[in-house]
């Protein structure tokens, strides 16, 4: 199948990490997912949430904020500025939850991450963008620290990213852009390690329910997207 904008059903669309894109973050890297682009910023501070503090074996935390620009959409969304809306902190929550993974808390010591990730544009797929830019963003921040023995290298535990998958009128499909997503019979948001094993999977039958077989097809088809941004990953990270 050739799908809207020429690609094979397996085919990611045009992937892009431009690191170090602002001045001020320990780590910051621009991630584009053909036209979904999200900007993902790390600080790392000293110390800990009081909430960890007073534990016997204290580790380090991190914590990531999600948010979508006024007009990463074709219509302009109000900026949430009382209180984030449901969807941002379940995607807030999902990308602390992969990133977390990614670590050795203990290792990590008395540090905190903060992974902001903001979407500039959107078409489909800003939470996995997310994750896998945030993975990079992470690793920059961490290099000075383990450059200067602050931090062992093994600190970076896993290597994390990850990738949507669909069906679409009844084509299993991977990465899908808004066109295809809006109108996707089962949708699916696949976190993994770059060796291949789960970490979270987000997927919801739209109009009719999936069968284990489809299922099983979006999880292989998401296994190679993830490989191949695990690839594209480590040529930034290098």
């Amino acid at each position: 199948m050739t799908r809207f904008d020429g690609r094979a059903a397996n085919e990611l669309r045009p992937i892009e990490f431009i690191p170090h894109f602002t001045r001020w973050a320990e780590g910051s890297v621009l991630t584009k997912f053909g036209d979904t682009h999200v900007l993902c910023n790390v600080t790392l501070e000293a110390g800990l949430p009081s909430w960890l503090k007073n534990r016997e074996n204290p580790h380090g935390w991190l914590t990531a904020e999600y948010a979508m620009l006024p007009r990463s959409t074709h219509t302009r969304s109000r900026r949430e500025q009382r209180w984030p809306k449901g969807r941002t902190q379940e995607i807030s929550r999902l990308i602390g939850r992969s990133l977390r993974m990614a670590l050795d808390l203990h290792q990590l010591g008395e540090h905190t991450m903060i992974v902001d990730c903001d979407v500039l544009q959107a078409d489909g797929g800003t939470r996995t963008a997310a994750v896998t830019g945030g993975w990079v963003a992470v690793s920059l921040a961490l290099q000075s620290l383990i450059r200067r023995g602050v931090l062992p290298h093994s600190v970076v535990k896993h290597q994390i990213a990850a990738v949507s998958a669909g069906v679409v009128d009844g084509d299993v499909l991977l990465d899908l852009p808004y066109e295809e997503d809006s109108r996707a019979e089962v949708d699916c948001n696949v976190v993994m390690t770059a060796d291949g094993r789960l970490i979270e999977v987000q997927s919801t039958a739209e109009t009719i329910p999936s069968s284990r077989e489809a299922f099983n097809q979006l999880l292989d088809l998401a296994a190679q997207g993830v490989e191949a941004l695990a690839k594209k990953q480590r040529e930034i990270i290098k």
